[in-house]
């Protein structure tokens, strides 16, 4: 049998970095998010959320975990947008752009085109001075040490952090808005959540 004492031991390591990076982020949550729900909470149209690579399939997920929970929302993706797909934008919607770096090319100039469209935009990045940060309404900091992968440099504690702030996001607004089982059940007619919830 393989030895895999290196290997666990780097799981372990990946797994109590993330942690770390969740515990730290928790902290000044509610002064973290204030500005950003605020604009969430008022608005008329869609969630629009865009990103590219690991944070384009986070913000897929966090749209998925929106639309399940009452606030209506869909992903675009951020090279689509710059070839037509941004005109799916409407003028209630709002945009969370999503960038490790708020230098990802695409995602900062769909960002400023819908700035410019009037759109509110939400960015959410590691990188309070970058391009994305200074172009939004509203930031959504994800700063933390390191990645959690042994070469620090796969999206691991990045897209942790991500995920896991979309879903303080999605439950925060289901609170604000009395969003009931009943209605989680309207949205899962089908499979074990939509048996649980339509009994």
């Amino acid at each position: 049998m393989a030895d895999l004492t290196n290997a666990l031991a780097a799981a372990r390591n990946a797994l109590t970095t993330e942690i770390a990076a969740l515990e730290k982020f928790s902290h000044g949550l509610d002064e973290k998010l204030s500005d950003a729900l605020d604009l969430l909470v008022n608005v008329k149209g869609h969630v629009v959320i865009t990103g590219l690579g690991k944070s384009g399939l986070v913000g897929a997920k966090i749209s998925a975990t929106l639309a399940s929970t009452g606030t209506p929302s869909f992903f675009m993706h951020a090279a689509d947008a710059l070839h037509g797909d941004s005109g799916a934008l409407t003028p209630d919607d709002l945009l969370i752009a999503i960038s490790n770096s708020g230098e990802t090319t695409e995602v900062v100039a769909i960002a400023k085109m819908a700035k410019q469209w009037g759109n509110k935009v939400i960015a959410i990045t590691a990188k309070h001075e970058s391009s994305l940060a200074t172009t939004a309404d509203a930031l959504l900091n994800i700063a933390f040490d390191k990645e959690a992968d042994p070469l620090n440099l796969a999206p691991t504690t990045s897209t942790t952090l991500t995920i896991a702030l979309g879903d303080a996001l999605a439950s925060a607004l289901m609170e604000h808005k009395n969003f009931t089982s009943a209605d989680f059940g309207k949205r899962h007619p089908g499979g074990s959540l939509g048996k649980a919830t339509n009994k």
